[in-house]
């Protein structure tokens, strides 16, 4: 078994490494980026001063006074895009380095040498050695901490154009996500409440669809077409008919106050943070369980009719098996059979799925979330994408893409906990 989870783990890399090139790539070449965007905010802003402007190719292209040329290679440089898209998700992944710190220098009037200043009195003499620069300290020994490049796309008409940066190694692999182009702020530190959010209301939902789905799958297998067969599977079945979200948007009038009933809040993960910090300690638990009813109903509404059905159907199937037969025949009491061997056959197929369950609903629900107003990390994701914010989508599909392949891990060990002659080799 441990041979097993090991090759298990090892193709982890290659799945991992798979899908994530995949979406950086087309991020990367998608029409629309954060560089565009950013080119086409200035343009609207340079026409509302009545200032002419060019396409966004001619601003990107240096054929417009919008933009000059420094700031535009500024802009590239801040969003990666100043680099081939290779390095760029190397650089990503943290096993290429990353430039951490930036100064343009000039060499004007064919100089070979020259002082940059790189902040607190500290000088740096570079020196043009063939077609590269040489960076050195006051002492004349060479910089260990700044390395040097010559722009050549940026040099032209006699000028020599050259960038003095620090780098490191800093990127997924060392726990750098990156810095949010929207909030400003380390992706990590955005992600994490947000994903706290979506894995309450996920693991809470998918915890309580257990407990009353596999009770209930075995009872109507029991009572298999009896008259509570017939209704709960009607009842189940238009449950499963209805979406999620729809299903919380009806709740919420009916439930939310309005011309219905005022018994739930209109939304929210919570109350607002200062009515949240005066509430003792039961009072945060109540108005926390209050705040979770209705997204709860509404986040696990849709796995009810399959995960009974699933139950009900397999307990069937197993009752029917020669060994059950076997068993009565040896006139062993009916309750042992069902729960000792009949039950526990039953529930492979549901232990095998519960890694896909877990990877979906950890990851969260856009919609339901967005109907609830609930600032989760399904909807800060979908937003991602909508604002062009690639750290943050490139970090959700991290979180995403681990928990899956892990859930997968899971799924194979359940499997294996509830049915003994499962072998891993």
């Amino acid at each position: 078994m441990t041979t097993y989870f090991i090759r298990r783990i090892l193709l982890m890399i290659p799945t991992f490494l798979g899908s994530t090139i995949l979406i950086f790539v087309i991020l990367q070449m998608a029409p629309g980026g954060p560089l565009e965007r950013t080119i086409q905010q200035l343009q609207a802003g340079a026409m509302q001063q009545g200032e002419s402007v060019g396409s966004v190719g001619d601003i990107m292209g240096g054929g417009s006074s919008v933009l000059p040329e420094s700031a535009l290679r500024e802009l590239k440089r801040f969003y990666g895009f100043d680099k081939p898209i290779y390095q760029r998700y190397m650089i990503w992944l943290g096993i290429w380095p990353r430039e951490t710190k930036h100064r343009e220098v000039e060499f004007k009037d064919g100089a070979i040498e020259l002082q940059k200043n790189v902040g607190r009195g500290n000088y740096m003499t570079l020196k043009l050695e063939g077609e590269k620069v040489g960076v050195y300290n006051s002492d004349g020994t060479i910089s260990e901490i700044w390395k040097a490049a010559i722009d050549k796309d940026a040099s032209k008409d006699g000028k020599l154009l050259a960038t003095i940066f620090q780098s490191e190694f800093s990127g997924i692999l060392t726990g750098n996500l990156g810095t949010s182009y929207t909030y400003d702020q380390p992706v990590t530190d955005v992600m994490a409440p947000r994903f706290k959010i979506s894995m309450f209301f996920g693991l809470t939902g998918m915890f309580l669809s257990y407990l009353v789905c596999i009770p209930l799958g075995i009872r109507k297998a029991l009572n298999h077409g009896s008259a509570f067969d017939f209704l709960s599977s009607v009842v189940i079945f238009v449950a499963y008919s209805i979406p999620g979200f729809a299903l919380g948007g009806v709740l919420l009038v009916l439930f939310g106050g309005g011309s219905f009933w005022d018994v739930f809040p209109l939304g929210g993960f919570r109350s607002p943070t200062e009515v949240w910090e005066t509430l003792s300690v039961w009072g945060q638990i109540k108005d926390q369980l209050w705040h979770a009813v209705l997204p709860i109903i509404a986040w696990s509404i849709g796995s009810f009719a399959g995960l009974t059905v699933l139950m009900k159907n397999s307990l069937l199937e197993n009752i029917s098996q020669d060994y059950i037969r076997t068993a009565f025949a040896k006139g062993l009491q009916e309750k042992r059979v069902i729960w000792v061997h009949a039950i526990r056959n039953s529930v492979i197929p549901i232990a095998s799925g519960i890694g896909g369950v877990i990877g979906v609903v950890i990851a969260g629900s856009y919609l339901i979330e967005k109907v609830f107003n609930i600032d989760g990390f399904g909807k800060m994701g979908f937003q991602a994408i909508l604002d062009r914010d690639y750290p943050i989508t490139l970090g959700f599909l991290v979180i995403v893409v681990v928990i899956r392949l892990i859930a997968n891990i899971l799924s194979d060990i359940a499997l294996a906990t509830v049915d003994p002659r499962i072998r891993f080799r």
